[in-house]
C-alpha cells in the first residue's frame, strides 16, 4: 500500500497521512507538515535500503545540510528542515552518487540511482580506514628491525606492535590514513612521489596545517625516518601503486538497524579557520545553554589574524561568526601586551554558560603571579620547576569568555594546561590535564575565582605520585621519591620503553619508597561517583594507560595517584595500545579509546592490588574488559585501520541510546562509534559526506527534555589539521555536526 502511494507520486498531504499511519501517529500540526522532505530511493533492482539521502542548501546564513538513511523499502524522511531550496542526492555503497534533484520542505522527492560502473568507482566513497588497512605492514617475524643493512626496519622497533604504535601516533594523529589525498600519487616513480608528499609545505598563511607548513613537513619527515626511511617509503609507495593498478578494499556494510535511525545536521562554521573541538553545554547538566550557541576554539596557528578566537554557531538562526579573544577586562589580573596573542585549545561550558578554554601566549610574557612563593602551600610542597623552562617561550593560562558581557578574561596559572573538565562539587572546580608539565595535575576553584579574581587563591596542584611503599600515603620528602621512567620520545618511535623505576638521585631504587609518575596526562575526567580525577596517559610506557588521582582531605599532602595499563601478552607485546581519550560513566567506571582499534572498560572495584611495589601499571588485569571496535584490521593483526582519538560517555542519554553509553571518535572512519554496554554491540554513526570527517571531541545536549528525539543530540566537528583533506578540497570550511537518533527511519 505504502509503496504504491509513493510510486503514484501523490501529493505531499496524502503522503503525510500514509506516513503517520505507518508510524502509528496522528497527523501533526500544520507547521510540522511543511518542515520535512520525503520520498523513495530506487535503483536498477528496486528500492535501495541503507543508503544516505543528503539535502544541501546555500540559502541560509551559512551552508547547511541534512543527512538521513533509507529504510528497508528505500523510503526516507529529511526532518526539521529550515525553509529553503535544497539539492537532494543519494550516496550509498555499491552505487554511483546520484544527480541532485531540487526540493523544498513539504514536497515528495523521489530519487533514482544507478550501480557504480566498476569496483574503483564504488570504492571511492569508502572510509579511509578501509583503504589504510590495505597497507602491507612488516610481519611479526621481521622484528626486531635490523636497520638499513638488514631488513630496513629501524632497530628501535623491537616488536610489530611498537611499529604500529608509531604508524598511529606519527601519521594518524594529524590526518586520516587512507583518504584520497594520502593514498594516491601522480608520478611514475611512486617512491619519489611519496618523498615529495611528505616534504610538502603549504603556504604559511594557510591555516589548515599544524603551527606552520614547515612544522608539518618536519613531522612527516621525522616520522618516516623513524620507521627506517627507505623501507617505509617503499611500503607506502607499493600501497599507492597497488591502488593505482585497481586494488580496492572490501565493501563496508551499509547502515543497518539503529544506524538507519541516525539524522545528521551540518553547518559550515570554521570560516576557513582551524577549529579545535566544540562544546555545547555544561557536561554535568546537559540542559545548560539549551538551543544556544555552539562554541569551537581557534588556536595554534600564529599566522592567522583570528588566532585566539572562538568560532560560534547559532543553530537556530543558522549563523556562524568569530568572537576574538584578548578583549580587555579591567578586572583581569593579566592582559597580554599589544601584539601578543592567545592560542585557545579545548573549550568547556560551566553552569552559567560561560566558555572556558585552555590557552597559552604566543610569546613569553611576564606572569603577574609568583608560582614559587613559599607562602603558597602548593608552591612550597611542589614547585613546578619544568614551568620555568616553558615560560621562556609561552605563558600558561586559562581563558574564560562570558557571552552575557562579551568579555574574555585570561587567567594566569602555575601549570601548563591541555584538556579540562569540571568537578561535581559546590566549588565548580575545573581540573586540567597537561602534556607539558607532565608530573602534575592542576585545578582552579571557579567559585573562589569569581569571588576574588585572584587565581593564586583559587588554584592548586598535585604532583602525580604512586604509593609504591604501600602505606596508604605519599612521603612528603620529595628527595625520597623514585621516578617511573621510560624514553617517552622513544614511545612514539617504537623503542623498548617498558616502565622502569629509578632513584631520582642516581642510587639504587628503595623498594619502600613512593614513585613519581612523569609521563603527562591527555584527556581528563572527574568521577561523579567519588570525585576522583582520571586521565588518559598515551605517552606513558607502551602500551599506555590511565591514571587516577585522589586529592584526599588536605591536598597536596594527601594526593595519591594510581596508574593502570591494559594487560600485555605473555611475551610482553601488546594488542591494545595508545589511549589519548578516556572518560567515566556515572558509576565511576573508566572507558578508554585505544587507537589500536579497541575500547577498554576499567572497573577499579575489581582490582586486587591498588598500591605497593607492583602498582606501576600491570597490577590489575582483572579490572579490564577489552572490546574490538568495528572496521577492517591490518592483515595478520588484531590492529584496526581506524584511529580512535577521544571518547565521551553519554551519562545523561542525550543521544537516546540510553545512559552511560560510550561514544568513540572514529577519526579514520568518518564516524562516531556508540557502544551499547548491556548488549555489547556497536552503532556506527557515519558521516558519508564530505569524506574526511576527522572528529576529536564531542558532547551531548538536551534542548528540550519533553520533545523526544527532536530535543536531544550529540555534537561534534571537523578537527583543524586535516581540513584541506576533506572531499570538498582546498578552501573547505569545517563543519559542526549534530547527531540525532530517532525511533525509526521515517520519524519526522
Amino acid at each position: 500500500m505504502f509503496a504504491k502511494l509513493m510510486k503514484s507520486a501523490l501529493s505531499a498531504t496524502v503522503f503525510l497521512m500514509a506516513l503517520n499511519a505507518h508510524q502509528g501517529q496522528s497527523a501533526e500540526p500544520a507547521k510540522s507538515e511543511t518542515d520535512f522532505i520525503s520520498g523513495v530511493v530506487t535503483g536498477p533492482s528496486g528500492p535501495e535500503a541503507g543508503v544516505w539521502v543528503i539535502a544541501e542548501t546555500n540559502d541560509l546564513a551559512t551552508p547547511f545540510s541534512k543527512v538521513v538513511v533509507t529504510d528497508d523499502e528505500g523510503r526516507y524522511v529529511l526532518p526539521q528542515l529550515p525553509n529553503a531550496n535544497y539539492q537532494i542526492w543519494v550516496r550509498g555503497y555499491g552505487l554511483s552518487d546520484s544527480e541532485p534533484v531540487d526540493g523544498t520542505p513539504g514536497q515528495v522527492v523521489d530519487v533514482k540511482v544507478v550501480n557504480a560502473p566498476d569496483a574503483q568507482t564504488a570504492a571511492s566513497i569508502y572510509p579511509a580506514n578501509y583503504w589504510g588497512a590495505m597497507l602491507e605492514i612488516p610481519a611479526k617475524s621481521e622484528f626486531p628491525g635490523t636497520g638499513p643493512k638488514g631488513n630496513g626496519i629501524s632497530p628501535a622497533f623491537k616488536t610489530q606492535d611498537h611499529w604500529l604504535l608509531n604508524l598511529k601516533s606519527r601519521c594518524a594523529s594529524c590526518h586520516q590514513l587512507g583518504s584520497q589525498i594520502t593514498r594516491e600519487v601522480f608520478l611514475d616513480d611512486a617512491v619519489e612521489a611519496w618523498t615529495q608528499k611528505i616534504n610538502m609545505a603549504r603556504d604559511p598563511g594557510d591555516q589548515t596545517l599544524s603551527n606552520s607548513g614547515n612544522d608539518y613537513k618536519n613531522t612527516m619527515n621525522n616520522g618516516m625516518t623513524s620507521f627506517g626511511r627507505e623501507r617505509a617509503l617503499k611500503m607506502f609507495a607499493d600501497w599507492s601503486v597497488a591502488i593505482g593498478n585497481g586494488a580496492v578494499p572490501s565493501q563496508p556494510p551499509r547502515p543497518e538497524g539503529l544506524e538507519r535511525n541516525v539524522v545528521l545536521t551540518m553547518w559550515d562554521w570554521g570560516l576557513e579557520r582551524a577549529i579545535h573541538d566544540e562544546v555545547t553545554t555544561d557536561q554535568r547538566n546537559p540542559t545548560v545553554n539549551a538551543n544556544g550557541p555552539i562554541y569551537g576554539a581557534i588556536g595554534l596557528f600564529n599566522e592567522d589574524p583570528n588566532f585566539g578566537a572562538l568560532s560560534v554557531l547559532d543553530p537556530v538562526s543558522n549563523e556562524a561568526k568569530l568572537v576574538p579573544a584578548n578583549r580587555s577586562d579591567p578586572k583581569s589580573q593579566f592582559a597580554p601586551p599589544s601584539g601578543i596573542e592567545w592560542a585557545l585549545h579545548t573549550p568547556m561550558l560551566d553552569q552559567k554558560g560561560r566558555v572556558w578554554t585552555t590557552s597559552v601566549t604566543t610569546e613569553s610574557t611576564p606572569s603577574p603571579i609568583d608560582c614559587y612563593d613559599p607562602a603558597n602551600k602548593y608552591a612550597k610542597y611542589y614547585p613546578i620547576e619544568s614551568l620555568r623552562a616553558k615560560a621562556a617561550t609561552a605563558t600558561a593560562s586559562v581563558s574564560m569568555y562570558d557571552p552575557a558581557t562579551g568579555v574574555e578574561r585570561p587567567i594566569p596559572v602555575c601549570f601548563m594546561t591541555h584538556h579540562l573538565r569540571f568537578a561535581y562539587d559546590p566549588d565548580n572546580t575545573l581540573f586540567f590535564s597537561s602534556i607539558q608539565t607532565r608530573e602534575t595535575i592542576g585545578w582552579l576553584n571557579t567559585r573562589v575565582y569569581d569571588e576574588t579574581h585572584d587565581s593564586m587563591q583559587a588554584m592548586g596542584w598535585c604532583p602525580l605520585v604512586l604509593d609504591t611503599s604501600g602505606d596508604g600515603k605519599i612521603d612528603p620528602d620529595r628527595t625520597k621519591w623514585k621516578r617511573l621512567t621510560a624514553d617517552v620520545k622513544g614511545a612514539s618511535e617504537g623503542k623498548d620503553d617498558v616502565a622502569e623505576v629509578e632513584d631520582r638521585n642516581g642510587n639504587a631504587p628503595d623498594e619502600n619508597a613512593d614513585t613519581q609518575y612523569t609521563f603527562g596526562s591527555y584527556s581528563i575526567s572527574v568521577s561523579k561517583a567519588d570525585g576522583s580525577i582520571w586521565f588518559g596517559a598515551p605517552s606513558s610506557p607502551h602500551p599506555g594507560g590511565i591514571g587516577r588521582l585522589s586529592l584526599g582531605k588536605n591536598p597536596p599532602e594527601t594526593c595519591v595517584t594510581e596508574y593502570y595499563q591494559p594487560p600485555k601478552n605473555a611475551d610482553g607485546t601488546a594488542n591494545v595500545f595508545f589511549d589519548q581519550g578516556m572518560d567515566l560513566d556515572s558509576k565511576g567506571v573508566a572507558w578508554a579509546a585505544f587507537s589500536s582499534g579497541h575500547l577498554g572498560k576499567f572497573d577499579r572495584s575489581k582490582c586486587k592490588v591498588l598500591n605497593g611495589p607492583t602498582a606501576t601499571g600491570q597490577q590489575c588485569p582483572e579490572g579490564w574488559t577489552i572490546y574490538e571496535t568495528p572496521g577492517p584490521r591490518f592483515s595478520g593483526t588484531e590492529i584496526s585501520g581506524d584511529f580512535h582519538y577521544l571518547i565521551w560517555v553519554d551519562i545523561h542519554n542525550t543521544l537516546g541510546l540510553g545512559e552511560d553509553v560510550p561514544i568513540v571518535a572514529g577519526t579514520n572512519s568518518d564516524s562516531l562509534l556508540a557502544f551499547l554496554p548491556d548488549q555489547e554491540k556497536w552503532v556506527v554513526m557515519r558521516r558519508p559526506y564530505p569524506l574526511g570527517f576527522y572528529a576529536r571531541g564531542l558532547d551531548g545536549r538536551i534542548d528540550d527534555p519533553d520533545a523526544g528525539w527532536k530535543g536531544r543530540a550529540v555534537w561534534s566537528a571537523d578537527e583543524m589539521i586535516p581540513i584541506f583533506q576533506l572531499e570538498t578540497g582546498f578552501g573547505s570550511s569545517g563543519k559542526v555536526v549534530k547527531f540525532q537518533m530517532r525511533p525509526n527511519p521515517l520519524a519526522h
